[in-house]
């Protein structure tokens, strides 16, 4: 008791630990969600459930027993005499109000069923291990789902650094054109555009912000985390050399993926257990064997005897043996076999399309690992090349040699292709984890 006692405490120091926390980790979100998510809790549900229909099946091997007792009370106002048979005894009475009980004690066993009980004991194990899978493609799914927020929180934070940056500069414009329209140097409508430009620059880190704000409440309710409760990601901003790390072969991922990926590996057990349903169909044309025996007694309050006497002289017991052959039974037994034939049909075509779609899957994730990560390359090149243009209009508009117009535009070419940059690194660093997540790996950044 004390030891289950100090688990309990444990579990609940932890558990407020992790809540008043302010920043998570991938890993720790990753670990959280295992054992909080509703999805995957409901899964272990279903494990658990599956091991009790497996603890039955066991136990209808073994013989079953049952007590009864019955208890009667008769009124007959316009009978002079009734006679009552009862335990192969007659009795007569006068009495217009009579009592009897009757106590039992019955057992049953099914020696043999053509070995249905222990089949379905396998299909009971069987179903247990589908669930365990099930649960771990719970699991995988949220797994999943918590990188690819989790990287996009990322993404949008650094996006939204790049926009203040851009609105630092915004004002900065802004400033040096008050300046030179004070003096005379600029006109009032170039003023005007640079106003402009300060509060689309400001609006744009606004809604930057609030996607990140989008994104973590998302993150929060896959962790089932309360909205009372404080929440942010401690991630950093991701290195662009994480960007050109190699790309898995999507052949090696996929052969690797089938191997130990929970969806196979459930249409894989799926495939097993029609098989064996249809054994236990096939088993419906053999004999069963069952076994019964029982203790029985009784009294009736007409009797002239003692209650004990009649306990003892109404005691009996019996025994049997029984054997039911099939020879007819309305089609019900091939009607199950072909069903289960049927069955196992369709698990076998689920298990096809299970292997096809997660090559498909893979091969998507590939495609836009390998796209984006050119992509990068060739952003990181525009970028730079962006930045030196942006740079130098901006010198010249300083000293009155370019226009308003060509300040917006090099400002414009920028933010596109900065957020090219960021958007293809980001695409090819969450890819690429997930390959490795797919080819047995465990999810990180």
């Amino acid at each position: 008791m004390i030891k289950n006692l100090a688990t309990l405490a444990a579990l609940a120091l932890s558990t407020m630990g992790l809540h008043a926390q302010q920043t998570w980790t991938l890993q720790q979100c990753l670990d959280y969600a295992a054992e909080h998510n509703i999805q995957v809790q409901k899964s272990r549900i279903t494990e658990q459930e599956a091991e009790q229909t497996l603890l039955q099946s066991k136990a209808a091997l073994f013989p079953s027993l049952s007590a009864s007792v019955s208890q009667g009370l008769s009124y007959r106002p316009f009978q002079e005499a009734t006679t009552i048979v009862q335990n192969g005894m007659a009795t007569t009475s006068n009495k217009k109000v009579t009592e009897n009980g009757s106590y039992g004690v019955n057992a049953s066993w099914t020696i043999w069923d053509g070995g249905v009980n222990r089949k379905n004991i396998e299909a009971a194990r069987l179903a247990g291990d589908i669930a365990a899978t099930q649960t771990a493609q719970s699991l995988n799914t949220i797994q999943e789902q918590i990188a690819q927020l989790y990287v996009q929180i990322l993404y949008t934070t650094e996006s939204c650094n790049v926009n203040s940056q851009l609105a630092a500069t915004a004002q900065q414009q802004l400033d040096r054109a008050r300046e030179r329209y004070a003096v005379g140097d600029l006109a009032r409508a170039d003023v005007a555009q640079l106003e402009s430009q300060l509060a689309q620059a400001k609006y744009d880190v606004v809604n930057a912000q609030t996607q990140v704000a989008g994104y973590k409440r998302q993150l929060k309710e896959l962790l089932q985390i309360d909205i009372s409760q404080e929440f942010d990601v401690a991630g950093e901003e991701l290195s662009d050399e994480r960007a050109m790390a190699l790309v898995p072969d999507k052949q090696e991922v996929y052969n690797a993926a089938l191997q130990q990926r929970p969806e196979i590996r459930a249409a894989e057990l799926q495939t097993q257990s029609a098989d064996l349903q249809l054994n236990i169909a096939k088993r419906g044309y053999l004999p069963t064997i069952g076994m019964s025996a029982g203790i029985g007694d009784s009294h009736y309050t007409a009797s002239e005897e003692s209650f004990g006497e009649q306990m003892k002289r109404n005691l009996n017991g019996s025994v049997g043996l029984n054997i039911s052959v099939p020879i007819f039974d309305n089609r019900r037994t091939r009607t199950a076999i072909e069903k289960a034939k049927l069955q196992r049909t369709n698990a076998q075509l689920d298990l096809i399309n299970q292997q096809t779609t997660l090559g498909s899957n893979i091969e998507n994730i590939w495609l836009q690992a390998t796209t984006a990560q050119q992509r990068f390359v060739a952003a990181k090149v525009a970028v730079e090349s962006q930045e030196t243009n942006y740079e130098l209009i901006n010198e010249q508009f300083k000293a009155g040699l370019k226009n308003i117009v060509d300040l917006l535009q090099a400002r414009d070419n920028l933010l596109q292709a900065q957020q090219s940059r960021l958007q293809s690194k980001y695409t090819t660093i969450l890819n690429t984890q997930l390959l490795h997540f797919y080819e047995g790996g465990i999810m990180g950044l």
